[in-house]
């Protein structure tokens, strides 16, 4: 065939002629062609045949092919197709005035783009569309059998829908899983078997054993994470590990003591033919220790560095906790040690830091530091100046202080060491400087 190009990639377009001896019509043609997707259609012409047709025909009547274009988007929804969106662009801009394309549902399958199809016509900047049995040009009976044949595949689209969603119901309303079987199951490939999963055999066992240490022995989500991921070496069967958020959603699943809801928040529950891996009062006594895990708490304790601190291991923030350690004479004494969240990295070996070692490491800092750098001269200034007002106004002392007399630095570790909590947050707060944590040891950076 003369005058055919290589046909190029998904999404692309080329520019081409055929030649003909046939006499050329005045009309432009772009070629358009748009791989099904729909179910019922996987026997359909492929790109590459479809366009093969249509230059076939465009070269024994002479067709005019300014340009190729070729897409896989569906055509169910109005305006999410960007190669047919840019075809429509360029009849607007009267580069194109005709189409030519396979069938009329490779254009449209919404009211919307069938709709500006026909504007476009009624514009006559759309001359006609061309498909492999029938032609369409701006005249009303054309127009009209192209708007019922492009209503019928939304009809059809319409229908199979309603008709997935009637076969999912029936499904699950026989307890079969319509969806890929969650970790821990397989999908049966039998086509006489569709619905039915069958417990993983190398993956079943340990997710009985995630439910039986969290239920019986009373682990937590994050130990059972580091269980999985270092002793285990735990892997789905697409090949990825747990991660502590899907280890609480599998632990919070009712599927695997056999009951399921479909679809998830519509508040249909079924009961599975699949075979439980747990029993349901395993199910209830994790649900009883997650829920206690996961119950926040009442008040929120504040402590005076954190939040002002980052860990030099794995940028993670800084977090406080309180150990109560009792004496033998009968007396209690807390003790505040800070350390890495491990936000960013559960395995962060950061180590913690009683709070008595802390203020002591960062006095060390302030003695050693620049005023100047540390950027707490103002803040310093301020505080003074405040000092100042508070004696003349309510004590009536009239001697005035002078910030140059002042020892900041002397100042600054009276703070950190018998301060508010407050004022010690205010004080780190004005540093220039980031405060990092590792190994028990705290750098100004």
């Amino acid at each position: 065939m003369q005058g055919i190009t290589t046909i190029p990639a998904m999404g692309t377009a080329t520019k081409m002629t055929v030649a003909s001896t046939a006499t050329a019509v005045p009309t432009s043609y772009c070629l358009y062609a748009r791989k099904s997707t729909e179910q019922d259609e996987r026997q359909a012409l492929s790109i590459d045949s479809q366009i093969k047709e249509m230059l076939e025909l465009a070269n024994r009547e002479g067709l005019h092919i300014a340009e190729v274009r070729r897409e896989s988007h569906s055509a169910k929804a109005s305006g999410c197709r960007p190669e047919y969106n840019r075809l429509l662009e360029d009849i607007r801009a009267g580069k194109f005035n005709g189409i030519l394309t396979w069938a009329p549902d490779r254009l449209s399958r919404n009211a919307g783009d069938l709709g500006t199809l026909v504007d476009l016509m009624d514009q006559q900047r759309l001359v006609e569309i061309r498909t492999h049995g029938q032609k369409f040009t701006n005249s009303p009976d054309q127009k009209f059998l192209l708007m019922i044949l492009c209503s019928q595949a939304k009809l059809e689209n319409d229908h199979r829908g309603l008709n997935v969603k009637r076969g999912l119901k029936a499904r699950v309303e026989l307890g079969l899983w319509p969806q890929v079987a969650p970790t821990g199951y397989l999908n049966e490939m039998l086509s006489n078997r569709k619905g039915y999963i069958i417990p993983d055999p190398d993956r079943a066992p340990t997710l009985k054993q995630m439910f039986q240490k969290v239920g019986d022995d009373g682990w937590s989500g994050r130990k059972l994470y580091l269980w999985l991921k270092h002793e285990l070496k735990f892997k789905t069967r697409f090949g990825k590990p747990l991660s502590l958020s899907n280890i609480y959603l599998l632990l919070r699943n009712p599927f695997y003591y056999g009951q399921f809801e479909y679809p998830k928040g519509s508040g249909h529950w079924y009961i599975g033919k699949h075979t439980p891996i747990i029993t349901k009062d395993i199910f209830l006594k994790v649900q009883d220790r997650l829920g206690q895990e996961m119950t926040p708490r009442s008040y929120t304790k504040e402590y005076a560095f954190t939040k002002l601190i980052t860990c030099g291991q794995c940028g993670s923030g800084i977090t406080a906790q309180e150990k109560f350690k009792k004496h033998k004479d009968g007396t209690t004494v807390k003790y505040v040690y800070y350390g890495c969240t491990r936000a960013k990295n559960l395995e962060c070996k950061a180590g913690y830091i009683r709070e008595e070692e802390l203020i002591k490491q960062l006095v060390t800092i302030i003695d050693q530091a620049d005023i100047n750098e540390l950027g707490i001269r103002k803040h310093l200034a301020e505080e003074i100046e405040r000092h100042r007002t508070f004696q003349q106004r309510v004590l009536n002392v009239k001697e005035k202080i002078d910030v140059k007399d002042v020892e900041l630095k002397s100042y600054t570790k009276y703070v950190l060491e018998h301060g508010s909590i407050i004022e010690k947050r205010n004080i780190l707060s004005c540093l220039k400087s980031r405060l990092t944590f590792n190994e028990k040891i705290v750098k100004l950076l």
